[in-house]
């Protein structure tokens, strides 16, 4: 096998969204770049695997959904009938036209990109891979951005055709009539949308005693409530003890809740319990650099590693495992290498749980406040009162801001309901720029639009609602 030498400024592992976009910005500032993946599509796992066809496949659930409610206004349309091959072809025409346009980029800005995988040999040089042969790139700086895998259960038969994890539910190979989902976080929960959707019968279980652990309830009930309607059951407070395939092609479920157990048979089992940094086959151990017990690569705030030369990114340095987080880590580290004063200091990174109803939330959470002693007042507006919800029949959701008691600056926003992943961004804006209740409340917002809520949610904390009847504080 041929194996060459060449030198590159910096070095990027991992082109997702933290990785080309820390390869852009240092080409963009006049660095020469060589950006390695172990796929021949750039996007890494969140276009090709993850956020974008899930979206994709979640627009289409939510247009079915639509569909069958609409008859409760005078619209009667028949039951969907589903394509199942179509479904996949809009859904890769999707990530396709993204990856050509990450291409293209790449192309423009004369990043040198490698299909291969990488392993550090010190702390300046790495032996690429690739299916030609070998290349030991020597290197300035490195930036490691390799992103994440979808965890496992132990004793779980994870190489069974009828046990998925979130990758192979995405690629939509068939359908099942039953399937169980063990995890009742975001991606068990999105996927289960969509499988719903698309005709299967859906189970939850939940080792914990709430759907989205870490999620204020509030914002979450709204959605359970619609949840326990569409799905056939979710098991809270649940431990799968046992995963059986059998001889008729079903598989066997154990399940223990308290002192209780009981069994059920089910033609897939997708396995959604979280995702584990993709470090071990790094070479780590030749750069003097330690992860964590849990894979994790430790990192100041110009995202530099122990190795001030070697920097990491993304899911590969800890919770929260956002994409939009490790573009913005992407860019600081590219400026840190070409010397300008950057740093990761984002006072809130927005989460965005894309069901129907979405739940979305940044800063401090009710929750969190809670468990760290941190005093805060609160302003809520329930969209029940909103003319906008009102118009599209749907008045289940809330938004709530969390203010400090002394400054009135903003603290967090939480929003349940249709489109919070794109009001949440007023919320982040709020708290990066120190806004008060008022700058918030004397904002016009636009009626009637569902943005109008965050207003009205600064002007209940000010007292200034007209759009409710409070009664009036006592002093």
């Amino acid at each position: 096998m041929e194996r060459r030498s060449i030198h590159n400024e910096i070095v990027v592992i991992g082109a997702g969204p933290g990785g080309y976009a820390a390869a852009f910005r240092a080409a963009d500032l006049g660095k020469q770049v060589t950006l390695i993946d172990r796929e021949a599509e750039l996007g890494g796992v969140c276009l090709n695997h993850g956020c974008i066809p899930s979206k994709a496949l979640l627009h289409l659930a939510k247009v079915s959904q639509d569909a069958r409610e609409i008859h409760k206004y005078g619209f009667h349309f028949g039951d969907p009938e589903v394509d199942l091959t179509e479904v996949r072809q809009f859904k890769s025409k999707v990530v396709s036209q993204l990856n050509r346009g990450i291409a293209q980029m790449a192309t423009a800005r004369k990043v040198n990109v490698i299909q291969g995988t990488a392993r550090f040999l010190s702390t300046t040089v790495i032996l690429i891979r690739t299916l030609t042969g070998e290349t030991e790139l020597s290197f300035d700086h490195a930036i490691i951005a390799t992103g994440s895998s979808p965890a496992s259960i132990p004793g779980f038969p994870m190489n069974h055709k009828q046990v998925m994890t979130s990758t192979e539910a995405l690629h939509l190979d068939h359908i099942p009539e039953h399937l169980l989902i063990i995890g009742g976080g975001y991606i068990g929960l999105e996927i289960g949308t969509v499988y719903r959707a698309l005709g299967a019968k859906i189970t939850v279980v939940e080792f914990v005693p709430n759907l989205l652990p870490g999620a204020d309830q509030d914002l979450v009930k709204p959605l359970y409530r619609k949840l326990k309607k569409d799905f056939n059951n979710i098991y809270l407070s649940t431990k799968v003890k046992t995963l059986d395939p059998q001889k008729n092609g079903l598989l066997m479920v154990e399940f223990e809740s308290g002192k209780n157990a009981f069994s059920e048979f089910y033609d897939s089992v997708l396995v959604a319990v979280g995702r584990k940094p993709n470090t071990d086959s790094l070479g780590l151990e030749n750069t003097g650099i330690s992860p964590t017990q849990r894979g994790f690569i430790t990192v100041n705030h110009r995202q530099q590693t122990s190795v001030k030369s070697i920097y990491a990114i993304g899911d590969i340095t800890g919770d929260p495992m956002l994409a939009h987080k490790a573009t913005h880590e992407g860019k600081v580290a590219a400026e840190v290498i070409a010397g300008l004063p950057a740093a990761f200091d984002a006072r809130a990174i927005p989460a965005v749980i894309f069901t129907d109803p979405e739940i979305a939330w940044a800063g401090i959470t009710e929750t969190q406040a809670a468990e760290q002693h941190i005093p805060y007042e609160k302003g809520e507006f329930p969209w029940s009162a909103s003319g906008r919800s009102l118009t599209i029949g749907r008045t289940e959701g809330r938004t709530k801001i969390l203010f400090d008691p002394d400054s009135k600056r903003v603290l967090g926003v939480g929003i349940v309901g249709p489109n919070a992943g794109d009001l949440i961004s007023e919320g982040v804006l709020a708290i990066e720029m120190g806004a008060v209740a008022e700058d918030i409340s004397l904002s016009i917002h636009p009626h009637p639009t569902l943005s109008e809520t965050f207003a009205n949610a600064a002007e209940v904390f000010a007292g200034t609602i007209t759009d409710l009847y409070l009664s009036p504080k006592k002093k």
